[in-house]
């Protein structure tokens, strides 16, 4: 081995570890001749190793043979503590995402991995993908923003609709009396459903067949996830919950709709390639949810068998979006992923509405923190910033009127030392918390050394010029 591997640590689920291929590949590129260790769950890597990019991959048994190693870079895309102290032992040249000393202190290495980190229940204006965040500490944005993903494939003549049952979460998917009435509406439009799962879904797909009034094969729990990947190339389409088969169809070019319900947010979880379609519910709630604080599942009420099937004639009809943006969805959206102006993952929404509050300060923040780390210069925030003040000045105002507040708690942080009160972050605006989530996930991070009161200043300055 002439060169230093390089090691990802991916201990997450299977759709986790299918959103770090993109990274496998930019690594590949820009790293030649340096061996890629991928640490993943055997269960989850073994069945996709002919789907995956070239990566020599452990399972967690096979610890000590990687400590053994010196390496080019770590990064741990992680949140297992184990992986965590993995990271802080080996030796390596440099280190992004958790790592944890022998002593027990963790720190963040890296600007994105922190700002993923701050993310937790704080991820309402998110508009970075964690395909991206995988990668943006490690990559040169020129080199991903250069990425061109081949089209989705149309199979023109085909009727076969697939539809994957399960996920992680119940509240991520929907029931098996919606999916009985997609079955039939699917038929009543001449297109015939398979039904797709794992042994979890064997149960709810015989519960599906059995309520369905009209034929479907189902093959839940028959297919092992390669033998799924060959199976998806007769497939016009795949309808899916935000799981990690979706993930998979979208990798080997099956077009798929993701009925994107329960607590994910699709502009972090969604199909990360261009060409593939969102439903979502149009509710406050459903944008950025992190967990359902709601009674019900409010967002689960839109999704109508009929409305679903509909779409889905079109879709495998080869509908542009043109013809989509004039569909008729009550209380639904619907979005076709792609790159935005700026060169990042992107929903395209389909439909004439009018920016609203929520998506012109997403755009605002986006844009702000990807000025703060780098991506590009500031006029992409400020020409941001007066779309928000002249179309949403409430949400402006709420902003504006809590900088102050966040200048005084650091400049007496500065001046004294002091922490800042556990729900700093939590208390401030809704338009603010995208900044003070990350600036107290910053001072902690830095221990709340001078220079890191120093740097949070830094960056209410560039906060206050952006919004000038």
């Amino acid at each position: 081995m002439t060169q230093k591997p390089i090691l990802i640590l991916q201990m997450q689920r299977m759709g986790d570890l299918i959103l770090s291929y993109p990274l496998m590949l930019w690594l590949a590129r820009r790293y030649p001749g340096h061996p890629i260790f991928v640490a993943a769950e055997q269960t989850f890597y073994e069945p996709l190793m002919r789907l995956s990019p070239a990566a020599t991959y452990f399972p967690w048994s096979g610890v000590a043979h990687l400590e053994k190693h010196d390496y080019e870079l770590v990064l741990n895309l992680s949140i297992q503590e184990k992986a965590a102290v993995l990271a802080g032992r080996v030796r390596a040249e440099a280190k992004l995402g958790p790592v944890q000393t022998d002593d027990g202190t963790r720190r963040v290495y890296g600007d994105w991995q922190l700002y993923r980190t701050s993310l937790v229940r704080n991820n309402l204006y998110n508009r970075f993908h964690w395909g991206e965040l995988n990668a943006l500490d490690a990559i040169p944005f020129t080199d991903i923003k250069a990425t061109r993903f081949s089209d989705p494939r149309t199979l023109p003549g085909s009727n076969k609709v697939g539809l994957f049952l399960g996920a992680s979460d119940a509240a991520k998917r929907p029931t098996a009396e919606f999916w009985a009435g997609l079955v039939d509406e699917l038929h009543g439009r001449g297109l015939r459903s398979v039904l797709f799962g794992g042994p979890a879904e064997k149960a709810l797909g015989a519960e599906v067949a059995r309520l369905a009034k009209g034929p479907t094969l189902n093959l839940c729990g028959t297919l092992g996830l390669d033998e799924f990947g060959a199976v998806g190339q007769t497939l016009g389409l795949f309808i899916t919950p935000d799981t990690g088969p979706m993930h998979l169809a979208a990798w080997t070019g099956l077009k798929c709709l993701n009925l994107s319900m329960g607590n994910v947010n699709p502009w972090e979880t969604g199909p990360i390639s261009p060409g593939h379609y969102v439903l979502r519910a149009d509710l406050p709630c459903a944008k950025g949810c992190w967990q359902c604080t709601q009674p019900s599942l409010l967002c689960h009420e839109p999704f109508k068998p009929s409305r679903v099937a509909g779409l889905a004639k079109r879709l495998v009809g080869g509908a542009d979006s043109d013809r989509l943006a004039r569909l008729d969805l009550p209380g639904m959206t619907l979005f076709e992923t792609g790159r935005s102006e700026l060169g990042l993952y992107h929903l395209h929404r389909l439909d004439q509405a009018e920016p609203d509050d929520e998506r012109l300060a997403s755009r605002f923040w986006q844009s702000l923190f990807g000025g703060i780390f780098g991506l590009w210069d500031d006029r992409p925030a400020i020409q941001a910033w007066g779309r928000l003040a002249q179309n949403a000045p409430e949400t402006a105002e709420s902003l504006l009127t809590h900088i102050p507040e966040m200048g005084r708690q650091f400049k007496h942080g500065l001046r004294s030392g002091a922490v800042l009160d556990p729900a700093f972050w939590a208390d401030s605006p809704a338009m603010a918390r995208p900044f003070t989530g990350f600036a107290h996930m910053y001072l902690e991070n830095k221990d709340y050394s001078r220079d890191a009161w120093v740097h949070v200043l830094t960056l209410l300055e560039r906060l206050v010029n952006a919004c000038d």
